[in-house]
């Protein structure tokens, strides 16, 4: 898809399709109305006959404008004037996406973005833009036997702005809107791709192609003899019962000053996970193939860090294996040493993403980060208290975790600041290692994350936990891309 910024009136620009914005009571965007005129009031006719009602997100095109240069016209609803945000904006692109793509247009030119729309400036109506447009035309990787699904004709889209200095921030904000867009669709392919594909040694194959396709990008693969000599015992434990053998991967993006420290990103990467001896329930078991969402949303980060071109030092670090029950299995109160020398009583085996990121936590040292975040699906607590439109934020410190929020906030991709204390460690005491996998029924999410915080000391650390944002359920069952958007907005902010 080629994306391109204008600031052409749609009475002179030339396009296959040029979408326009009406609001609820027949009342016309500053595009329609001069469309409007150049047609000889056509479109104020077809909304009095009641053919449209401006309802945010519906869509109703007209073949014809007779007097413009536009082939054709797609209205498209943008809710009451009062109500119109970021929200209806991002919905209205998607409508007009979704017709297009069933369409004929092969071009087409977004006037939405010229309306006002309240805290969003021509960086964010044009990275928006982007990110809805390719979010809408992404298609799960389709394994299917017969008729693959046709592609859609459109290839080119024009963002409008207003006046001739919002040009240079709607170019600059297409272009990272693209990249986060690729990043996404990265995400989501790892994530939706079965277990039995997607396993350790394919997401290695597909780190060492990403540091293929761009040259600020190495990665690097840590195989089971080299997790074993780093005395990675938290994380082996976890494998023991798979037939797959784990992988450490190390991915590293070199688009700052060689002297600069990096920011570490840290991804559970948990393939699939059965819950191990401590077994999940069947029903809903075939989901954990999304249990390495927090792997797949550093693999994106950093695939739209490569395509934007950033100019910062990240490293991201997965350790990925599969969590499966077997005589070899690690078994309920068995004691495994961690890499940072701290002992664990693992009271349940199916609390097992804390198990490997608390290694690639003390891993990440090794390279000296300015900041380290780690993503996870970790913990149902986490669904339970915030569902599946924040994502949980932790930190041990108050300005990382603020920037991450307003990222987030920035992004429409937002987390919800939790809290973590010595209060809620006192529920990790084991009487037999130095601290137990689980903290009880209680705040659960929270000491989830009080888990982690012990292996960080010395750290800029923040913790997300994606477990009820990373896919959806349902009738509409796929991976979303987040938390890639926010992520990319904060390294972007840093850089």
């Amino acid at each position: 898809m080629q994306f391109h910024a204008t600031r052409s009136s749609a009475s002179s620009q030339r396009t296959a399709c040029a979408v326009i914005g009406i609001y609820e009571k027949g009342e016309l965007s500053a595009a329609a109305n001069a469309l409007d005129q150049k047609s000889g009031g056509l479109i104020r006719r077809v909304i009095k006959r009641g053919d449209f009602s401006g309802k945010a997100g519906t869509v109703l095109p007209i073949a014809e404008l007779p007097g413009t240069p536009a082939e054709r016209a797609l209205l498209v609803g943008l809710g009451a004037r009062a109500g119109f945000g970021r929200k209806t904006y991002r919905r209205a692109v998607a409508g007009a996406v979704d017709w297009l793509a069933r369409s004929g247009a092969r071009d087409a030119i977004f006037y939405l973005s010229q309306e006002h729309i309240p805290e969003v400036d021509a960086y964010y109506a044009a990275r928006f833009a982007a990110e809805s447009v390719a979010a809408t035309l992404y298609r799960i990787p389709d394994l299917k036997s017969g008729k693959k699904q046709p592609q859609a004709k459109l290839s080119r889209v024009g963002v409008a702005v207003g006046d001739k200095g919002e040009l240079a921030p709607a170019r600059r904000g297409l272009n990272d809107g693209q990249g986060i867009a690729a990043g996404m669709s990265l995400t989501r392919d790892l994530g939706n791709l079965p277990a039995n594909v997607c396993t350790p040694t394919y997401l290695a194959s597909r780190a060492r192609q990403m540091a293929r396709d761009h040259k600020l990008v190495r990665a690097r693969i840590l195989e089971e003899a080299d997790i074993k000599r780093l005395k990675m015992g938290s994380f082996l434990s976890v494998t023991r019962g798979s037939e797959q053998p784990p992988k450490l991967i190390v991915i590293e993006y070199r688009g700052g000053k060689p002297s600069e420290a990096p920011v570490a990103l840290v991804g559970k990467g948990i393939t699939f996970d059965s819950g191990g001896i401590s077994l999940k329930p069947g029903l809903g078991m075939d989901e954990m193939k999304y249990d390495m969402g927090g792997a797949a949303s550093v693999f994106g980060a950093i695939e739209a860090l490569a395509t934007i071109g950033a100019k910062i030092n990240v490293v991201g670090v997965v350790p990925s294996c599969e969590n499966m029950p077997s005589g070899r299995a690690t078994k309920p109160g068995d004691i495994v040493k961690s890499m940072s020398g701290k002992t664990i009583e693992v009271l349940n085996t199916d609390a097992e993403g804390r198990l490997i990121l608390c290694d690639a936590l003390t891993y990440s040292r090794k390279f000296k980060p300015r900041a380290v975040v780690d993503i996870a699906t970790l913990t149902g607590a986490c669904v339970i208290a915030l569902g599946s439109h924040y994502s949980g934020l932790f930190s041990n410190d108050e300005g990382l975790a603020q920037d991450l929020d307003a990222a987030g906030r920035r992004a429409d991709d937002r987390a919800w600041h939790m809290p973590i204390a010595e209060e809620y460690s006192e529920q990790l005491k084991s009487n037999f290692a130095d601290m137990a996998n689980i903290g009880g029924r209680e705040a659960g999410a929270v000491t989830a994350a009080c888990f982690l915080w012990k292996f960080t000391d010395g750290l800029r650390w923040a913790h997300l936990d994606i477990a009820g944002t990373a896919w959806l359920s349902g009738a509409k069952k796929g991976s979303t891309g987040r938390p890639v958007p926010l992520l990319v907005d904060w390294l972007l902010s840093q850089a």
